[in-house]
């Protein structure tokens, strides 16, 4: 009979164990540098993703700050200028309401030129009155009053201005309100002298038995 083996199993030599130990070693260094990469990875991304947004928002900002900017200029600017415009272009027109212009002494020359050439023929005393210097008095004085009317409408428009549209930050100058005010004045003075010599109420024609004495 064959001797009896020993069942006792035989421990592993001390080099497995050593070689086992460093392949463990080995497999999570390589799983926690996937690992580090792929974190690197996403925070990489993470980082353009972040440098763009703010590229964006430096972006608008600069857009709204050239539409601020644009819609201050648009509000101020214009209405302040038409405004100054108005008043002293009121008051040119307010004057010459008052002294006359040339288009006005164009109209009276042409009234009595027409009525030189109807009374020609012959006709009372009146009539030659009124056709050749009646109708040029009227004439003119209907002329200023046109411009005197204008003088009126522009100093009333450069007094309102402000209060149509986007309110502007800064108030009217107070030059502007007093320029304004006075073509308004000298556009109504205009239009009440203009109103009375058309109507014959400051001033009558000559009467015809005035002329023949």
């Amino acid at each position: 009979m064959n001797p009896t083996t020993s069942k006792t199993p035989i421990a592993p030599t001390a080099e497995g164990d050593h070689g086992e130990k460093a392949a463990d070693r080995l497999d999570k260094a390589a799983i926690e540098a996937e690992g580090e990469r792929a974190v690197s990875d996403g925070s990489g991304l993470d980082a353009d993703a972040d440098r763009d947004s703010d590229l964006d928002h430096g972006l608008e900002d600069d857009l709204d700050l050239d539409d601020d900017l644009e819609d201050d200029d648009s509000d101020r600017a214009p209405s302040g200028l038409a405004a100054a415009a108005a008043a002293v272009v009121a008051t040119g027109l307010g004057v010459v309401g008052l002294t006359g212009a040339w288009t006005g002494r164009v109209v009276a020359e042409r009234e009595t030129l027409l009525g030189q050439m109807k009374t020609a023929s012959g006709g009372s005393v009146a009539r030659q009155i009124s056709e050749i210097y009646g109708d040029a008095w009227h004439s003119t004085a209907l002329v200023n009053g046109i411009f005197a009317l204008l003088a009126l409408l522009v100093g009333v428009f450069a007094l309102v201005r402000p209060a149509f549209g986007a309110p502007a930050k800064d108030p009217q100058p107070g030059w502007v309100r007093a320029v304004a005010t006075a073509g308004i004045a000298l556009g109504v003075l205009g239009v009440l002298i203009s109103v009375g010599m058309y109507f014959d109420l400051i001033v009558a024609l000559p009467a015809a038995s005035a002329a023949a004495g």
